[in-house]
């Protein structure tokens, strides 16, 4: 368990890195990381409660930072 948190943070860092340096998001390097870790850190607690999931932890982590990323600075930016 613990070492599925630790893959899921680290994937979630290189999801926000890659998504900063593409073009993809333009909120800064250091919040796109933020934005993604925080992302996936609910996507996983919520996946150990209810079982919800693409069954790949990995799959699960990228998928819940793409959609952090997605939902987080649309909601907030004018």
């Amino acid at each position: 368990m613990f070492p599925v948190l630790i893959g899921t943070v680290v994937i979630a860092g290189i999801v926000g890195y890659a998504s900063e340096r593409t073009g993809f998001t333009r909120n800064g390097v250091l919040p796109s990381i933020i934005i993604c870790v925080g992302g996936a850190f609910l996507f996983y607690f919520v996946t150990i409660m209810f079982r919800i999931g693409f069954g790949s932890p990995g799959a699960n982590a990228i998928a819940a930072s793409i959609g952090a990323l997605i939902i987080v600075p649309t909601h907030w930016r004018k």
